[in-house]
């Protein structure tokens, strides 16, 4: 994997650059073996307006006399991030912390998926490349609320519940309503440990919601979102009803 030049991105540990996509490509020489990566701990990426989030990458690995040290690079939708040299804490594999900023680094053209390429080094001299090991999605944040009225509430009655579903912008550091996006609203009855769907509807052109029901019993109702390959899944704050 080629050495590409390194534009201003800081890491918490060791130099991170943001460098241009380069080509799919792996090679190596000798035993080494990259047997796979763990980004964020499983997790996507998820990154709002205000704060850079740090994340590690693990890169697993092998090679009979050990391991020594590793570059690892991020590649997404037209950008890229470098890892420069970190020292192998063990036998089994290489991690590495990256900070990205949304002030910094990030436009709404970056979220969607992204490709973990890495470079490892054994003690023994041997080497792997691979530019393309997995993908994770680094994904703007999400906010959702509820609000159900009126309370309380006659049972049998009518029972309207609203919400606003809205997401990070990297372009303006705001967030802005979520457009024709399907939202799950549920119901968890007074006394039981459990929500259950209740009907789907799609926000509008400003990421209302907005629904009735029939009132029933004493319960939370809330709104959930599932998610998008560009944005977070969230669940809203629950709002209690009693029905009289």
């Amino acid at each position: 994997m080629g050495r590409r030049i390194a534009l201003s991105v800081a890491a918490a540990l060791g130099v991170v650059g943001m460098v241009a996509p380069s080509a799919y490509a792996d090679g190596g020489y000798g035993d080494t073996e990259i047997l796979g990566v763990t980004v964020n701990n499983g997790s996507s990426v998820i990154i709002g307006t205000t704060y850079a989030k740090t994340f590690d990458v693990e890169i697993d690995a092998y090679d009979d006399s050990g391991l020594l040290s590793a570059d690892t690079d991020l590649d997404g939708p037209g950008a890229g991030y470098e890892n420069d040299k970190t020292v192998c804490e063990s036998d089994s594999s290489c991690t590495h912390s990256f900070t990205i900023d949304p002030r910094v680094d990030l436009d709404n053209s970056r979220a969607g998926t992204w490709y973990v390429g890495s470079w490892v080094d054994a003690i023994d001299g041997d080497y792997r490349w691979d530019e393309r090991i997995d993908s994770f999605r680094l994904k703007r944040a999400s906010r959702l609320t509820t609000n159900a009225s009126p309370e309380p509430v006659t049972k049998g009655r009518t029972l309207t519940v609203t919400g606003t579903l809205q997401r990070a912008s990297w372009d303006d550091y705001k967030y802005h309503g979520y457009t024709s996006q399907s939202v799950t609203l549920q119901f968890r009855k007074k006394g039981s440990s459990s929500y259950k769907n209740v009907k789907t509807v799609k926000t509008n052109s400003t990421g209302a919601l907005k629904t009735t029901v029939t009132a029933s019993a004493d319960g939370y109702w809330r709104w959930t979102f599932a998610g998008t390959t560009t944005t977070s899944a969230k669940t809203s704050t629950s709002d209690y009803v009693d029905v009289r």
